[in-house]
């Protein structure tokens, strides 16, 4: 009977502990979020308005952008596991590489970012509802299939929907940290954070609605815009 007894108390804690461990790591993020200064936090905001509102513009700049920041993670990832040398030399060369080939598979590249970004929509949304945090990935899974084939058959919606979480989520981080350091009380936002699982997906999809409806007029109206 004790034997019994202990296994369950052994079960017990272990589901309190795994109900403790977010999924999402609002801790790593946040730590990134609050060491920003006012110049950098309103650079964010800066630029991801520009995004949000206007990133149908500037679209091919950001595709370039987007895949040289992955080749910088993956020169990085490379360095560590394989090559263990001077890791600036192989990002510079994965950072080039990823960027100029970008260029002439801008099609693919758009309609893989908006993929993701379908895939990153939809989780918010599943986060926001207030649905288990464990199973996030299949509601991001069904954003990426539908985003991708959408993105595929309308190129324009790719361009919107990356460009607009992009946006969104620059302009959020920027406007976080300055609510951090100059316009709440930290306790306070740190709680909404922490506590309040809704709060940063709301932050990001918010203004990305905002975004989508803004660009899709503008491009409707726009004469002289093309793929």
């Amino acid at each position: 009977m004790n034997g019994l007894t202990e296994i369950l108390q052994t079960v017990l804690v272990a589901t309190q502990q795994s109900a403790d461990q977010s999924i999402v790591p609002l801790k790593v993020l946040w730590n990134h979020v609050s060491k920003l200064d006012l110049v950098e936090a309103l650079t964010f905001i800066s630029f991801g308005v520009v995004c949000l509102f206007y990133g149908w513009r500037i679209f091919k700049i950001l595709v370039t952008i987007c895949f040289g920041l992955i080749g910088l993670g993956v020169g990085v990832w490379v360095n560590d596991r394989l090559v263990t040398g001077n890791v600036v030399w192989l990002a510079t060369f994965s950072v080039l590489v990823f960027a100029i080939f970008s260029i002439p598979l801008m099609r693919w590249g758009v309609t893989a970012l908006g993929a993701v970004s379908g895939g990153i929509l939809t989780a918010g949304v599943w986060l926001a509802v207030g649905l288990p945090q464990e199973y996030v990935w299949a509601g991001g899974l069904v954003g990426l299939i539908a985003g991708g084939m959408i993105s595929f058959i309308v190129f324009k919606i790719a361009v919107i929907l990356f460009t607009s979480l992009g946006g969104s989520t620059l302009m959020t981080v920027g406007l976080l940290a300055v609510m951090y350091g100059y316009m709440i009380n930290r306790q306070k936002l740190e709680t909404l954070v922490f506590e309040h699982q809704w709060f940063l997906p709301a932050m990001i999809l918010a203004p990305m609605a905002v975004g989508i409806f803004m660009q899709h007029r503008l491009i409707k109206t726009s004469q002289d815009w093309s793929v």
